[in-house]
């Protein structure tokens, strides 16, 4: 093992944070501080230290992120000093343990682990068991696995969330959590667990077995957590089972990027580790090796608005470069061809296409810049893999304006059949047939005809839609897409929405997003031909892993990543910040701000925030928006600021 010199290798922040005295150890690590370094360097100095490897625990988010980590450690210390110790995610230590002592929770150890695809069969054919087949008026067995996961995470009672989710739908609730009493049987009958019963298992290992937990708490002397600002309710606290009272636990994470309370995250147990750990030392990493200065200060002033954090700014080591943009645009056409040009300047400059990003709140809010970005052949390719137009929710709710333009269009028949209660895709085919192959939804005989075919079981669903059509004008749909399709969603889509879908709400913001885009055409025809350009197969915008390659994807997707140029969509309010997050009175303001913050944080030497002033409605309407008021709290002399103008 080399002698490292753990003073010429590191800053003062990571030097103290470093060496810290045993107990409990709170690291605040800002973005592009040397998060990973300072653990990397902890290992070794604990290892240099006389620390056994068996002795030390790290938990991470990701395994890339563990094997990173680890990988480092042993170039630093040499493999031989790491023999025995534990790196990996919650669940990968979860199993460990579990593999070793499961029959002390009623299991044998050789359980077998289901993964996604077997706990989709497993609930399925409870589902079918209990009479739910073809029921597309019942939650669908992938909701139904989302909210059990949630409530596990939180540690929430089942119901609460279950009657919250489905409190305006006919949905049965003892039926779902029946559902989720035999799930939960069936699994141990198998001698089985998911992905969240590792946790949960291990965790009530250490709870009910105090044997078990001295064990691991005597052998981790060290425990260290990364990302802590993103641990949930369970991971909270298994750390506190394994850790114990008093031990040697050290937490590294930033309480500025915690982003996922949608998913069980819960900010306030890197808030509070001070209070729950009264002799814990703290120390505060805010030496940022990634942006430039005027950057930074954007990044620092917009955070400081939240009331609960540490207080901390970020110090910049690079030297001055170009002023962060405020883009004031007029909407998100021109906004997307301001982007389009001023990539090309920076082309020139010598930066390229992969050195940029576009991130965006909401999937919506990228829609006419893929349409520019598909016309100007620019390669691209989405975070997500799924571009706005290929997404189910909209691929459905497109079917009616596909059958208004033209009544021949089978596919969009079947998949608009299909979506009610009792119709496969042989009986859709079957009413297609019947139909003398041709559907048009402004035509009365052709609704009263296909009224008197559909099946018993979805009669009535269809009869919902039927009744709005009826008393639509036909030229109205065939001349406003966006009232079609508001025509469509509530008469029937939106339950079968919240029915169907995991994270429903930002499906239906997407819905909504896309019924202002249509607005602006003037009839189904010129928004469907828009809509082919981004969705035909000859797409001169794909292009694979290996090319040169323009990134777009959502500000959550961003998260540790990094790119010397950084557009960001939408700095508007009510769009971002999200007018849905507002509503939430349980942080959603602040948890935005530190989504703003985590995107400012990703840009390197180029930061542009657009702000466009309006966005067309369904109705044909426009709303004007002012900037985000998180650029509002900017003040003034950070920002250089632009007005409609390309470069």
């Amino acid at each position: 093992m080399r002698t490292i010199d753990f003073e010429a290798e590191l800053n003062g922040e990571q030097l103290a944070a470093v060496q810290a005295e045993d107990g409990a150890v709170l690291i605040i690590a800002a973005a592009g501080t040397g998060k990973t370094r300072t653990l990397v360097y902890r290992v070794a100095y604990l290892v240099q230290h006389d620390v056994r490897g068996e002795n030390i625990l790290l938990l991470t988010f990701t395994n890339k992120a563990a094997a990173e980590m680890m990988e480092r450690a042993r170039e630093l210390v040499g493999g031989e000093k790491l023999t025995g110790m534990w790196g990996g995610t919650f669940h990968h230590v979860a199993n460990r343990m579990l593999r070793e002592h499961a029959e002390r929770i009623g299991y044998r150890r050789d359980y077998s682990i289901l993964d996604s695809d077997d706990q989709k069969s497993l609930i399925k054919q409870i589902y079918e068991e209990q009479g739910h087949k073809g029921d597309k008026t019942f939650p669908k067995p992938e909701v139904l696995l989302s909210l059990f996961s949630l409530a596990a995470n939180k540690n929430q009672d089942p119901r609460d969330m279950v009657v919250d989710r489905f409190r305006d739908t006919k949905v049965d609730v003892e039926a779902v959590l029946r559902i989720g009493n035999l799930y939960e049987e069936r699994k141990k009958s198998l001698n089985a667990m998911d992905f969240d019963d590792l946790l949960i298992n291990a965790m009530r290992l250490l709870e009910e077995h105090e044997g078990t937990r001295e064990y691991y708490q005597h052998r981790f002397r060290y425990v260290m957590v990364d990302e802590y600002q993103d641990t949930n309710p369970v991971q909270y606290s298994f750390v506190r089972l394994l850790s114990g009272e008093n031990g040697n636990l050290l937490v590294v994470g930033d309480d500025f990027q915690s982003i996922y309370g949608w998913r069980g995250a819960d900010y306030r147990n890197i808030l509070d580790f001070p209070e729950q750990h009264p002799n814990a030392q703290v120390f505060k990493l805010v030496t940022n090796y990634r942006s430039v200065p005027g950057i930074l200060d954007v990044a620092n002033r917009c955070i400081a608005g939240n009331p609960e954090q540490f207080q901390k700014e970020l110090l910049a080591v690079r030297e001055a470069g170009v002023k962060p943009t405020l883009a004031m645009l007029q909407d998100g056409t021109h906004q997307a061809r301001y982007i389009i040009s001023r990539m090309r300047l920076l082309r020139r400059q010598g930066y390229q296409w992969a050195d940029m990003t576009i991130l965006y709140r909401a999937h919506y809010h990228a829609l006419e810049l893929q349409l520019e970005l598909q016309r100007e052949g620019v390669p691209y390719q989405i975070t997500s893999g799924v571009r706005f137009f290929e997404q189910a929710h909209i691929k459905d709710v497109l079917c009616l304006l596909r059958l208004i333009q033209n009544p021949r269009d089978e596919l969009a028949f079947v998949r608009m059949m299909c979506l009610l209660p009792g119709v496969g895709n042989k009986g859709a085919a079957k009413l297609w047939g019947l139909l003398s192959r041709r559907f048009d939804p402004g035509l009365s005989e052709d609704r009263n005809l296909l009224m008197e075919k559909v099946p018993k079981r979805g009669r009535e669903t269809w009869a919902q839609v039927h009744a709005a059509l009826e008393a639509a004008d036909p030229a109205m749909l065939k001349r406003n897409a966006a009232e079609a399709v508001q025509l469509y969603l509530d008469s029937f889509y939106d339950e079968y929405a919240v029915e169907t879908f995991d994270r429903y709400d930002s499906r239906l913001e997407d819905i909504n997003g896309m019924m202002d885009f249509a607005g602006g055409f003037p009839s189904v025809e010129a928004f469907l031909n828009d809509v082919a350009l981004q969705t035909n197969l000859d797409e001169r915008g794909e292009a694979d892993d290996e090319q040169d390659v323009l990134r777009l994807g959502t500000i959550h997707q961003s998260k540790g990543l990094e790119f010397p140029v950084v557009f960001v969509l939408w700095c508007s309010d009510g769009m971002f910040p999200a007018g849905r997050s507002l509503e939430d009175a349980d942080g959603g303001e602040s948890e935005e701000r530190r989504l703003f913050y985590v995107v400012t944080t990703r840009a390197k030497d180029v930061l542009t925030l657009c702000a466009p002033q309006m966005r067309r409605q369904r109705d044909g309407g426009v709303v004007y928006y002012a900037p985000s008021r998180f650029v509002a709290e900017l003040g003034s002399g950070v920002l250089q600021e632009e007005r409609g103008g390309y470069y």
